[in-house]
Order: structure tokens, then C-alpha cells, then sequence
């Protein structure tokens, strides 16, 4: 009997067309999507969800996403990614402490919950530094600190903001090329990783911003560092990225759990969508 897959979704892109593609060519497994911006989930059951094996999470909203899961895993069903993988993936600083538990290199970050404590905490971690939200994707809202006169604007300006914003994630500026290297981990793997390389004045190397990708080699190093944040985070289908510092190397400053791939595929010739079912179809069957 082929294993029956709901990919949850609330907007269908490139890479959920590229999955249902590869579906179709496939005797082993039935794919349905399901809309969860379409769908009532019932908490004390879910009759009409009942008949699937196992769930694939590509919500764009981190937040659906999170939610959603958290329902189908408290009701017993299997999701990819599972519910802690999502909910550290998608909080920069549940992310970093998971890093630094788990010994992976990563820029030297603080937190702080008042611009004046903040203030004094750019002091010693030096300018220029970033600020970065704890929720967010797509580069929004991330901000070089040039200087106290500037860090203390942005950070003010924050403080109007929602009180998500006002939780002061601050990074150290890693020297880097104008560029990061974003690996692709399907379960014990990693088939795939492109440079981002930023574009034109836009210091910001994520490819919705403009940023070109461009091979690059899963060396050794990559595998293993990849492989290690993964796992930290608790594993699954994941997108790892790593700065090439100056000075201490490879360092992993975020790791992606609802994971886009549309640059990849075409770029590398790598089948994602085929390693991903495949990787589903294996945890339908633990």
C-alpha cells in the first residue's frame, strides 16, 4: 500500500509545485496538499486528517506552521519537521543556544531586554555589530550598527515596535566575503550547497534580496559542520547557513527548517524534492 502524505502549505511556490511534481512519478507514496489556511482543526480530533501517514510542513508562515504542527503531534501524527526542530529553527536565539550547547561554531552573540543595557553591551561586543530580530526571515529588519550614535536610534526605534522586536539579539560582524554558504541537510545527508553571494550595495546575501547563487563544493568541513547543526537543532529536511570568517572559519548563524530550494535545483542539477519525499517515506515507516 503507498504511504498517504498530506504537504501542508498556505501558499504554493516553486518548491511545493516541484514536490507534487515528483510525487506524481512515484507508486509508493499518494500526495495531498492541504491548504491550513482552508482547514478547521478540531483539537479533540482529527477525522479528517486521520487517514494519513505521515505530514510534510511547508508553511510559509513560521507561525502556522509552528501551530499547525504542534496539533497533528500532539494528536499522534508524525510531521517533517517535527515540532521541536521548528520551534528552535525558527528563534535566532533558541537556535544559537542550541549551537553553542551542541559545540557548533557561531558568531559571539548577547541579548538584551533594554537599549541602555543593550548600549553598554555594544561596548565590549564592538562596533560594527548587528542587530537582528528573533523571529524573522528574508534578511527583514536585520541591521548593521555602525556606531553608538546609530545603534542607539535603531535600537529606540524598536522600542515602538512589536515586543518581539524589543528583544535586542545583537551578533558581532563577522568579516566575511560578500557571501555565505547555504547546505542543504535531508536526514544523515548533505547532497547539496550554493554560495549566496550578495549583489551590488545590498550586503544581504539571501536570494529574495537579489543575492546570486553559485556552486560550491560539500567539502569535508561543510558535511561535518552541517551535519552538527543539524543535529543540534534536531535534525531533518534543513538549510544550514555558514559565514566564511577571516579569522575563525566556518561559523553557523542560522539553520532553516521550512527550507527553499528553487535556485538550487536548476543551478545544481541536485533532485531536493526527490531526496525529501525520500527522506518522508522513512520516517512514515519508523
Amino acid at each position: 500500500m503507498p504511504i498517504e502524505l498530506a504537504m501542508l502549505y498556505s501558499r504554493v511556490r516553486w518548491e511545493e509545485k516541484a514536490i507534487i511534481r515528483e510525487a506524481e512519478k512515484r507508486s509508493d507514496l499518494r500526495l495531498k496538499p492541504v491548504n491550513v489556511l482552508k482547514t478547521l482543526f478540531e483539537l479533540d480530533s482529527l477525522k479528517s486528517l486521520d487517514n494519513f501517514d505521515v505530514f510534510l510542513q511547508r508553511c510559509v508562515s513560521y507561525f502556522q506552521g509552528l501551530h499547525s504542527t504542534a496539533i497533528l503531534e500532539e494528536l499522534g501524527f508524525r510531521v517533517v519537521n517535527r515540532l521541536e526542530t521548528t520551534l528552535v529553527c525558527g528563534n535566532k536565539l533558541f537556535t544559537t543556544l542550541r549551537l553553542l550547547k551542541h559545540k557548533v561554531p557561531t558568531p559571539r552573540t548577547v541579548v538584551a531586554f533594554d537599549v541602555s543595557t543593550a548600549l553598554e553591551a555594544l561596548k565590549n561586543l564592538g562596533y560594527p555589530s548587528m542587530v537582528k530580530p528573533v523571529y524573522g526571515s528574508w534578511g527583514r529588519l536585520v541591521a548593521p550598527l555602525k556606531d553608538p550614535q546609530s545603534a542607539k536610534a535603531i535600537l529606540e526605534s524598536r522600542t515602538v515596535m512589536h515586543p518581539l522586536y524589543q528583544i535586542f539579539y545583537l551578533q558581532e560582524y563577522v568579516k566575511r566575503p560578500p557571501r555565505d554558504i547555504r547546505s542543504f541537510v535531508v536526514g544523515d545527508s548533505v547532497p547539496v550547497a550554493i554560495y549566496r553571494v550578495s549583489s551590488g550595495d545590498e550586503w544581504r546575501t539571501n536570494t529574495s534580496l537579489g543575492g546570486k547563487a553559485v556552486r560550491c563544493k560539500v567539502t569535508p568541513e561543510i558535511e561535518e559542520l552541517s551535519l552538527k547543526a543539524a543535529e543540534a537543532v534536531g535534525g531533518g529536511v534543513l538549510g544550514v547557513d555558514i559565514m566564511e570568517d577571516e579569522e575563525k572559519g566556518l561559523l553557523v548563524h542560522e539553520v532553516n527548517h521550512v527550507v527553499e530550494f528553487r535556485n538550487t535545483v536548476p543551478l545544481t542539477g541536485v533532485n531536493l524534492p526527490k531526496l525529501i519525499l525520500d527522506y518522508v517515506v522513512e520516517v512514515a515507516k519508523k
